[in-house]
């Protein structure tokens, strides 16, 4: 697709993330499994869910604007997994491998995090309220989500990582 304008841009950037969330939808399932904490595997579905909801909102964008969701494979996204994915392949304690599993949850909730807060603007600028108002609502998600990480690595796991409890 040629890029001539915001609005081809803008549908672009929709494709990236709506390719980004399919493959969390798939990663997500792993994580949760390679996670020994409860609470964080709780999180990991939480979001899960979250991020199907999400893939419905960009698919109502994507109706709303007048385009298809594309093909476009989310390169970025797909390095920060298959990171993710070498470590958990890794031999690592289970203490240490949730503090890991945070940190490739936050790097994509910080990937995911700009996807969105651009996309918003791109929508803003274009006169496309809803689609606007739908990334917005996308994006509080993926901040609180990056926030209750956050606060499972520094209220235990990462204390535990450190001291190699288990």
């Amino acid at each position: 697709m040629k890029l001539t304008n915001l609005h081809d841009l803008f549908v672009d950037q929709l494709h990236d993330i709506y390719n980004a969330e399919s493959q969390i939808t798939k990663a997500l399932p792993k994580m949760m499994k390679s996670a020994s904490s409860p609470e964080l595997r709780e999180t990991f579905q939480h979001h899960l869910s979250q991020t199907q909801s999400q893939i419905e909102r960009l698919e109502q964008i994507f109706t709303g604007i007048g385009a298809k969701p594309g093909s476009k494979k989310c390169k970025g996204m797909e390095g920060l997994l298959e990171e993710g994915k070498e470590l958990m392949a890794e031999d690592i304690t289970p203490q240490v491998m949730d503090a890991a599993l945070i940190a490739t949850a936050q790097r994509v909730k910080h990937y995911e995090i700009s996807a969105y807060g651009t996309a918003r603007t791109f929508a803003e600028q274009l006169g496309h309220k809803d689609a606007a108002n739908l990334l917005q609502t996308t994006l509080d998600e993926e901040s609180q989500t990056d926030h209750r990480l956050t606060e499972i690595a520094q209220s235990w796991v990462n204390e535990k990582a450190a001291h190699g409890v288990v």
